[in-house]
């Protein structure tokens, strides 16, 4: 088996389980490690259209609520979950939009779908499958947006570049994600539940931003940034006191970034929304 699949089939089982369970959290979490719980996630609660039974705390970001929906848009959610973000972006969209939400977890699909019809929602629909290969047809979204999801892709250019297609000329995605500035521990690197829970296969920042410019998106911006500090009793599973501490007070940084960018052109003028100007910025 290629080492794509196997990381693919970690995280598929992974996510299966935490669908399946009472609680979640990202970043290798377990009744054992409670203070890892959250230390990603920012609070949702106040958004509108947001859906306590839906949140799993599985995010980084609040890509939703820099996205720039407009009533009547398409919208997809990559990694989608438990629907938390849909929701979101349905409240956004209205009656007149449509939502599409992907995962390739049989268990996260079943719950998010169950939510949908817990909220009477028939413009909000929920596709299995793999965000390197979307089912999805060319140019359909004007919006794209996803929370933390990316760093747990093998081939994070080939999704990339599965954004830029599905997007309508003129259309734009808003994606929260895991990088990195400088390089993490090997110990770290090489666990197979920390992949799984967003850190392991987060890569440079810099890379990250090359990426989407290499698939032709402009307008690039970073919407929001903030540190992630991985608790003591985290670190200590893999690392020893000499090598917790040079981690600590070295360079590497860990940073939660929620990314804008533009493919270029224009919507047809018969679409139902119009496109915005961009005007954020870092914050």
């Amino acid at each position: 088996m290629k080492e794509s699949e196997k990381l693919k089939n970690i995280v598929r089982e992974k996510y299966n389980s935490i669908a399946q369970s009472e609680s979640a959290s990202c970043c290798g979490a377990s009744s054992e490690t409670p203070e890892v719980y959250n230390i990603m996630t920012d609070d949702y609660s106040e958004v509108k259209g947001y859906n306590a039974d839906a949140d799993l705390s599985l995010g980084c970001g609040l890509p939703t609520q820099f996205a720039q929906i407009q009533p009547g848009d398409t919208v997809i959610d990559l990694g989608s979950g438990a629907g938390n973000d849909c929701f979101i972006a349905r409240h956004e969209a209205g009656e007149t939009g449509k939502v599409i939400g992907i995962d390739f977890t049989e268990a996260m699909i079943k719950k998010a779908r169950k939510n949908a019809e817990k909220l009477g929602l028939n413009n909000v629909e929920f596709r299995q499958g793999d965000i390197e290969d979307m089912p999805i047809s060319d140019a359909i979204a004007d919006v794209i947006v996803s929370n933390c999801v990316l760093n747990l892709v093998p081939d994070k250019q080939k999704v990339i570049t599965e954004i830029f297609r599905v997007l309508k000329p003129g259309g734009h995605f808003s994606i929260s994600d895991i990088v990195l500035v400088g390089e993490l521990p090997e110990a770290l690197k090489t666990d197979a539940e920390m992949y799984a829970g967003c850190v392991a296969g987060a890569i440079q920042k810099d890379e990250y931003l090359h990426y989407i410019s290499n698939a032709g998106f402009n307008d690039i911006t970073i919407q929001k940034e903030k540190p992630i500090v991985i608790p003591d009793n985290l670190l200590d599973r893999y690392l020893n006191t000499p090598e917790k501490e040079a981690f600590k007070t070295g360079t590497t940084g860990i940073f939660s970034v929620t990314v804008f960018a533009k493919k270029p052109g224009e919507k047809p003028l018969n679409e139902k929304s119009e496109a915005v100007s961009f005007k954020g910025g870092c914050c």
